[in-house]
């Protein structure tokens, strides 16, 4: 439960500053910040689906 929260919390505030940093030409670094968290997960729930099945 907690994990989600920070999970989901993270992901808000990268998309916080996403939106307000935007007019300055400046959102690609939290895009790819926020990619490379997305990537993370996904591949950390892949494992551990693999990880089950097993």
């Amino acid at each position: 439960m907690f994990k989600k929260v920070v999970s989901y919390g993270i992901i808000l505030v990268l998309l916080v500053v996403i939106t307000a940093i935007y007019n300055d030409q400046l959102a690609s670094i939290p895009l790819l910040v926020l990619s490379a968290y997305l990537f993370f997960l996904g591949t950390r729930q892949m494992w551990r689906l693999k990880k089950r099945k097993l």
